[in-house]
């Protein structure tokens, strides 16, 4: 509540009135109800407060009159009210705001009382100098305000906190430059044993001078290697909220001229590949990658990680290549079994991204994994191989029994870890229920979760089970389930999971009608089981039935997905935006223009229609968790690359 305004003095003698008229009433009153209770029989006497905590209850209250006069720029009032706390408790708390009452107020001279009484109670405390500074330059005394900050610095010694504290108390006031001279000063007083580089990135980063923040953290590097992980940590903090990209690109400008600059230094191209693969720049990673494998006599543990990493991202030919050269480095290096192997996983990977591969690549392929896993002899290591092999000949070239009889006898391999087996169990649950055995395979997976309820993988089970059940038409059940798995530890279960419960809520029928969803459900599983063309006229029965259905805008979003699959790639992209346009506002819409921007930037190769769209996705759509996806697309297609 704000205060009636008026002079100090009357204001607050009404205030005292009133709380000596407020406290001799507590008197009376709390003398009267002592008298009557010590005639009670049933109840003790309260006990009165003591002198320290009624002190202690009294200055609650002025502190919090205070700080509301001080809020609503009432300093005059505030000041008063400071000054008389600062007498019964002097500190650095009550200093400050006092001080800043007073010269707010043009109370200069009691403003310079205070700051010097201050200097005689701590005379080695240089930063009061800097308030008697900055009071010189409210005054308008500029020049004598320098050449206090001046003296300040002048009178320091090697004393690494004396000096924090002074360029704290700069940076406060908003001196930075001053704040800049105190850590140069320090640096010297102390003989570079501690640099001052990241206080001085922080000074710099508040200025606005990202190529300086840039240099104080490399000049780190070149004082001592040993802060490389500090490093990349604040600057990863530092270009993870880059909107307009300014500091990524002025971090690359200076790292590569200084990458030129010194190529002996070898700290400067570890810290560009650290970047490369910050940025997803995988080409950049690879030279790096093998430019320090080779310089270090490395046995190829950055690549290992980069093939990994660019797999993941659908760089399939990159991750190929860091196989390939892993695998060049012949057989005494410790990671030769593994590259062979993942080489042709990866091979595997991209054949099955592809629309429609063809039935030669396929068997091509199921060749080269045969020979390669009968090289190695039941070798657990070979597991993820021996899964692929079994999808690839379950579900694309129909050899059901094999890919069955292939994972039955891998989870017998002596020596398999309790997670393998279970990886196992649920590609057999996958393809038991591609064939339509939906109780074995229902079975398969409650087994991995009952082992691993507490893991991802157990996770994953779980909701392969819930869409099993939403597969065949048990809604409600999948419902419940899928609200469970919101909750997953792992983000693309869990955003999966939701997907699924909002597939499900939205478009159950009130009366329990589930002619609609049972239709797209049926034609989810035929697209499960790469029937693509029947899933598709399944799809086409749903407006047929209903024109007018919740469940449209997905139905068409499927089919947009489906064709995707096919490589019917313009009339995919129709689809995704009939959806946007049709559904502007709809829980796909944001997904469906993602999507489409991706498609036309990666296969309708249309570098400014894609940039156009992924530009819509911000700009309608910011709250979208796309967006950072869709910003990274949009710099680099601007060409914002290193």
């Amino acid at each position: 509540m704000r205060m009636p305004r008026g002079s100090g003095f009357t204001f607050f003698s009404k205030v005292r009135k009133k709380r000596l008229s407020f406290f001799l009433f507590f008197i009376v009153v709390n003398c009267q109800l002592s008298v009557v209770n010590c005639y009670s029989q049933d109840r003790r006497p309260d006990r009165p407060l003591l002198p320290f905590q009624q002190n202690a209850s009294q200055q609650g209250n002025d502190e919090q009159l205070a700080i509301q006069f001080y809020q609503d720029h009432e300093y005059d009032k505030a000041a008063e009210i400071y000054e008389r706390l600062f007498q019964q408790k002097p500190g650095s708390y009550y200093y400050q705001y006092l001080l800043f009452c007073w010269v707010e107020i043009k109370e200069y001279n009691k403003a310079e009382k205070l700051i010097k009484k201050q200097q005689k109670a701590e005379p080695t405390a240089l930063r009061f100098m800097v308030d008697m500074g900055y009071l010189k330059y409210r005054e308008g005394n500029e020049e004598k305000s320098k050449k206090i900050y001046e003296d300040a610095i002048s009178k320091l010694t090697p004393n690494q906190q004396q000096i924090a504290d002074l360029a704290n108390a700069f940076s406060a006031r908003g001196e930075y430059e001053y704040a800049i001279k105190t850590y140069l000063r320090g640096r010297d007083l102390l003989k570079n044993s501690y640099p001052f580089n990241v206080e001085m990135a922080g000074i710099y980063e508040r200025m606005g001078d990202f190529t300086s923040v840039i240099e104080q953290y490399l000049d780190l590097l070149e004082i001592n290697r040993s802060y490389m992980n500090t490093v990349q940590d604040r600057l990863q903090m530092l270009l993870s909220n880059d909107i307009n990209n300014e500091k990524n690109d002025r971090f690359r400008k200076v790292l590569l001229a200084r990458a030129q600059q010194y190529p002996d230094k070898i700290w400067y191209a570890e810290l560009l590949w650290w970047y490369s693969i910050q940025q997803k720049d995988f080409d950049l990673a690879f030279i790096q990658g093998k430019a320090l494998d080779k310089r270090l006599q490395e046995s190829g543990d950055r690549l290992v990680q980069l093939a990994g990493l660019a797999a993941s991202n659908e760089e399939y030919k990159l991750a190929m290549e860091c196989y390939q050269y892993l695998i060049a480095k012949g057989t005494d290096f410790p990671f030769y079994d593994l590259s062979r192997r993942e080489l042709i996983n990866t091979r595997y990977l991209m054949a099955l991204s592809a629309p429609s591969p063809s039935k030669q690549l396929l068997t091509g392929l199921e060749k080269e994994m045969k020979e390669e896993i009968g090289k190695s002899q039941e070798d657990p290591e070979s597991i993820s191989l021996t899964r692929n092999l079994a999808h690839l000949e379950a579900f694309y070239l129909k050899k059901t029994d094999e890919a069955a009889a292939l994972l039955e006898n891998a989870i017998e391999i002596p020596g398999i870890t309790p997670q393998q087996r279970a990886e196992c169990k649920i590609e057999l649950a996958d393809i038991l229920l591609f064939t339509d055995d939906v109780w074995e395979a229902t079975l398969l997976y409650q087994q991995v979760y009952k082992e691993f309820k507490n893991d991802i993988i157990g996770q994953e089970a779980k909701f392969k089970n819930t869409m099993l059940s939403f597969y065949i038409g048990e809604f409600k059940w999948a419902l419940a389930q899928a609200d469970i798995l919101k909750a997953s530890t792992s983000r693309f279960i869990a955003n999966d999971a939701i997907a699924l419960s909002l597939l499900i809520s939205e478009d159950l029928d009130p009366d329990s009608n589930t002619v609609a969803l049972g239709y797209y459900a049926r034609a989810d599983l035929l697209d499960y089981r790469n029937e693509e063309d029947l899933a598709l006229k399944t799809l086409d029965s749903i407006p047929q039935l209903f024109t007018e259905h919740p469940i449209l805008q997905q139905v068409i979003f499927k089919k947009a997905m489906i064709m995707q699959k096919q490589g019917q790639f313009i009339k995919a992209d129709s689809l995704f935006g009939q959806l946007v346009m049709v559904y502007p506002d709809g829980i796909l819409a944001d997904e469906a223009l993602m999507y489409r921007a991706s498609l036309t930037e990666k296969k309708l190769n249309n570098k400014e229609q894609a940039m156009a769209l992924y530009q819509e996705l911000m700009e309608k759509y910011p709250g979208s968790i796309f967006v950072p996806d869709a910003r990274k697309r949009f710099r680099t297609l601007r060409g914002d690359r290193m």
